[in-house]
């Protein structure tokens, strides 16, 4: 299974950005997906999640700012994120939980957002 992230960027506190994930490869169905976020010298946190295809879950600092949606026809989701703050600055990773038998994660390569005060 592959993932691809895009839509990171460079924007001013107070704006916004859509982060796009979208898989391949895969015949099963993502069970779980979502989005993390490494900032420098800091552990990978969880920003939102969509887990067994409706209960969404977000972290704590984004709530109320970030949305998770996804389109199940076309194995995509997507971060949009509001009200951002230099401290979203971090790279974003999209991920997603599969189960056949047991639970495999994968992952995709990141991609860098960078918001400036």
């Amino acid at each position: 299974v592959q993932l691809q992230a895009s839509g990171g960027g460079l924007v001013q506190a107070g704006g916004s950005l859509r982060l796009s994930c979208a898989a391949s490869g895969s015949r099963f169905s993502i069970n779980n997906m979502g989005w993390y976020r490494q900032a420098p010298g800091k552990p990978r946190e969880l920003v939102a999640a969509i887990i067994s295809g409706s209960n969404t879950n977000y972290g704590d600092l984004v709530k109320g700012r970030f949305t998770i949606s996804r389109d199940n026809v076309e194995k995509k989701w997507y971060l949009l994120m509001t009200s951002l703050k230099p401290e979203d600055t971090a790279v974003y990773y999209c991920h997603a939980a599969i189960r056949d038998r047991r639970w495999y994660d994968y992952w995709g390569q990141g991609t860098q957002v960078t918001v400036s005060s």
